[in-house]
């Protein structure tokens, strides 16, 4: 496994074959850096709203089970515009990129040091192969209300060559989350385990 540098990334970005790098748009050359590329958050957002059910069901065979979406509302900003991130918050966000990454290269997401000092902390990773806008999950770890401007570079990628191909993403695999181009709920209660914890209870 191996950080790709600068002069890597760029060689990557300009590529044309199945180890090439696709982000678009890249508004400026010095969103890359010596280990990373900065990235834009989007204009879409999906924010974490109180409901009157005491929490978020996963067990789809719950006679009372409501979806993530449930519990989220969609809201959008334009370009330059002002988002409010309140204490305690959840929102769900993308990236303004489309990035399409090779099949030998993943990706950290980490939140900018800027962004960090300030509540905001992002930490994700983002499988060999994906296509898409990159999910956000943002979360305000601090005592005051964040303000975040659509199209600032709020988070990081840095990349990591794999050695041999992946075959994530094939029909074992699903990819919940593949070619999204806005945020999108979580899919927990999908997850094949699910069903089986519930077969095994059934059983005792």
């Amino acid at each position: 496994m191996e950080l790709l540098h600068k002069a890597k990334i760029i060689d990557r970005l300009s590529g044309s074959d199945d180890k090439a790098l696709f982000i678009d748009p890249l508004l400026e050359s010095t969103q890359i850096g010596q280990v990373s590329i900065d990235l834009r958050v989007g204009s879409d957002f999906l924010v974490s709203v109180l409901t009157r059910r005491s929490f978020i069901g996963n067990v789809r065979s719950d006679n009372d089970f409501r979806g993530a979406s449930s519990y989220f509302r969609t809201t959008r900003r334009e370009f330059g515009d002002r988002f409010i991130l309140y204490p305690g918050q959840v929102v769900l966000s993308t990236t303004l990129e489309y990035v399409g990454l090779p099949i030998d290269v993943y990706a950290d997401i980490l939140s900018r040091s800027s962004y960090t000092r300030l509540g905001l902390h992002m930490n994700t990773m983002i499988q060999p192969g994906f296509r898409g806008c990159i999910p956000l999950e943002l979360f305000n770890h601090g005592n005051n209300p964040v303000e975040i401007v659509v199209g600032s570079r709020i988070c990081q990628a840095r990349l990591f060559e794999i050695s041999g191909e992946t075959t994530y993403g094939d029909a074992t695999q699903p990819r919940k989350y593949f070619g999204n181009v806005r945020p999108m709920n979580s899919r927990a209660a999908d997850d094949v385990d699910i069903e089986r914890l519930e077969r095994v209870k059934e059983r005792r």
